[in-house]
């Protein structure tokens, strides 16, 4: 019976027990897709990493993501976590690594603290911003348990946004209304045959702003459909808000740095650190960074 390694990090988090969980295959190669998707059921985190030699020699490995549910095209604290676990286990670590996935290539910059320890990675978004249907406003009330004056359309309405992977993006009137929010599967799946388009990946991202600062964010991220009832920190989807409110932000160029709070009211704190790119001739690009804490390491029998 064939073994596999597997090692467990906590992402976007210096602290052990924080942050989002991710269980990465550095050598998955003879898995199929079926074991993947077994495997990701079994472990029952958000994403589990599976590492693959590249299709193409140039680029340093293809990197499959799965829910407990299903494949994603990409995903923001897997891809961190996944470079993190590669750059420890390589004695000479390139600065970056460039994965192949369904969504487009991805390249992940190694983070190191003074002392030149890795503490974590950066990525880029493999696409642009693109921003899809409205969602009404009372969808997203219904899907997160919330009254309608909870929601807060000043900058934007609700929306499709996505930088590899969509989301609905909402804003929220306070901080008390995103503690408030609890999300209601039968209003998900209501939702999901309203729009179609959006399917099993109809994922609800709702922020507010920390005293009014449009960098200062928290956030709370909910999709049950995809079997995450609330995830403890987000890369793709805070990527995509970033990117978002700097489409949004005054002149037709800047570049804006956004710190980003999630997982609080689940116990596992997070800390997202975001940037989006914008100029008056090009598309607007983003990135995600956070820290990794080393957690277990096993093996599986499959």
């Amino acid at each position: 019976m064939p073994v596999y390694e597997f090692v467990t990090v906590d992402v976007f988090t210096a602290e052990r027990f924080g942050g989002n969980p991710l269980a990465v295959f550095p050598a998955a190669q003879g898995l199929t897709d079926e074991a993947m998707q077994l495997l990701a059921a079994e472990f029952n985190l958000s994403e589990t990493a599976f590492v693959l030699p590249p299709v193409n020699p140039q680029h340093h490995a293809r990197v499959r993501i799965f829910t407990p549910r299903t494949e994603l095209p990409f995903a923001g604290h897997p891809n961190i976590g996944t470079g993190y676990v590669l750059a420890r286990r390589d004695p000479n670590p390139p600065k970056h690594f460039v994965f192949e996935e369904p969504a487009g290539l991805v390249r992940v910059h190694i983070q190191r603290d003074a002392t030149n320890q890795i503490i974590g990675a950066r990525i880029s978004a493999p696409r642009s911003l693109s921003i899809d249907i409205a969602i009404p406003e009372e969808v997203i009330a219904a899907c997160a348990r919330l009254p309608l004056d909870d929601i807060l359309s000043t900058a934007h309405t609700p929306l499709v946004a996505s930088v590899g992977i969509p989301f609905v993006i909402a804003e929220l009137a306070s901080p008390a209304a995103l503690a408030r929010a609890n999300p209601d599967p039968a209003a998900f799946r209501a939702a999901a045959n309203r729009f179609p388009s959006m399917g099993e990946r109809f994922a609800l991202h709702l922020y507010v702003r920390c005293d009014g600062d449009a960098t200062s964010l928290r956030a709370r991220m909910f999709a049950p459909l995809g079997g995450i009832l609330e995830d403890p920190a987000t890369g793709s989807a805070n990527a995509a808000l970033a990117a978002l409110l700097t489409s949004l932000a005054p002149g037709e160029s800047g570049h804006f740095t956004y710190v980003i709070a999630q997982g609080i009211e689940m116990g596992r704190p997070s800390r997202i650190i975001a940037t989006a790119h914008k100029t008056a001739e090009g598309p607007i690009c983003a990135t995600v960074a956070g820290d990794c804490v080393p957690m277990l390491e096993g093996k599986v029998l499959v």
